[in-house]
């Protein structure tokens, strides 16, 4: 991976295509640029594997980096380990591979792990010039308990915090907090549409949203046709997460991947009010009208809001009409 500035690669991620690691045709699809806006790509080792073909997938992991490891331009890579002690081992078979390889997907994570997850992360990190990231999984039941869940959240994000120079980004479990409770979303419905799993992510928007970038839950449904009822439930979900502030989103087929990269353009009104705030010049006010005299602008309170608007937008582009509306 070449160097990229570190306030952008957060947000580079777009739609993380999850393929599972014993999957020996994903090499050719990257070779050959098969899937258009493929940004990154998450090689599972853990909920995709069965434990029975651990060992074969870990062989095929490795055939598969060992054919893509000479392509100019990569996506961004990313392992999904078991646990702890098995992100120890892969790193070790892994070592070969570690130019091309970004980091690690940490499933599962909470107060029971995250101390021997940071630990091993920052054990990898000694002695190297460009680190390896960490992704952290929100999506253990201790995290979905009312009862534990804020006092988890705070403590995990304390130990997220203390090596934040290691944390990419954090991502969420929608899938696994619906198991837990026997739920699951039809194509017709949202995330937010599920009341249990709605008020878990926004806690975790509320908790850990200030400091790190999280990434939306994954949307189960696709089809090669575009104009079906999934791709306007995706649609949907894609504009709930962007409003309450999640970016990017888990893919786990190539379908999905244009969807969300277009989720992530900002339309010209944004970016032109973004560009404004962030080059601030009036000496007497903090408030003005937007360039199309539509909305106000107030330097103080909309900052963080530009500053993230101008790093999309620089991103992933800009599009010219607004639509927020739900279809």
């Amino acid at each position: 991976m070449t160097d990229i500035n570190n306030e952008y690669l957060p947000y580079m991620l777009g739609g993380l295509l999850y393929t599972p690691a014993v999957n020996s045709s994903i090499a050719d699809k990257i070779l050959n640029d098969s899937y258009e806006c493929l940004a990154s790509v998450a090689f599972c080792l853990e909920d995709a594997i069965l434990e029975s073909a651990l060992e074969k997938a870990e062989k095929t992991l490795l055939e598969t980096l060992d054919k893509i490891q000479h392509k100019d331009k990569l996506p961004l890579l990313f392992v999904r380990v078991r646990n702890p002690e098995h992100l120890k081992k892969m790193n070790e078979i892994l070592a070969s591979y570690s130019d091309i390889i970004t980091g690690y997907i940490l499933p599962k994570f909470d107060m029971n792990n995250g101390a021997d997850y940071i630990n091993v992360i920052t054990k990898i990190n000694q002695n190297r010039s460009k680190p390896f990231y960490a992704m952290p999984i929100l999506e253990s039941s201790a995290i979905a308990d009312k009862t534990t869940r804020i006092s988890q959240l705070n403590a995990i994000k304390e130990l997220l915090l203390a090596s934040s120079k290691y944390i990419l980004n954090v991502r969420v479990g929608g899938n696994d907090f619906c198991n837990l409770y026997g739920l699951r979303r039809s194509s017709y419905q949202t995330i937010y549409d599920v009341g249990v799993v709605r008020d878990i992510l926004i806690d975790i928007i509320n908790i850990f949203a200030k400091d790190f970038v999280v990434s939306g839950p994954v949307w189960e449904y696709f089809e090669n046709n575009s104009d079906e009822q999934w791709a306007i439930g995706l649609k949907n979900e894609l504009e709930l997460d962007r409003i309450n502030g999640f970016v990017g989103k888990t893919a786990v087929h190539p379908s999905q991947l244009p969807f969300i990269f277009e989720s992530l353009k900002v339309t010209s009104e944004d970016y032109n009010d973004a560009e404004s705030i962030l080059s601030w010049n009036h000496k007497k006010y903090g408030v003005e009208k937007s360039d199309d005299c539509s909305r106000m602008n107030e330097v103080n309170c909309h900052r963080k809001w530009a500053e993230r608007i101008k790093i999309l937008g620089n991103i992933y582009g800009i599009k010219e009409k607004k639509n927020d509306k739900l279809l």
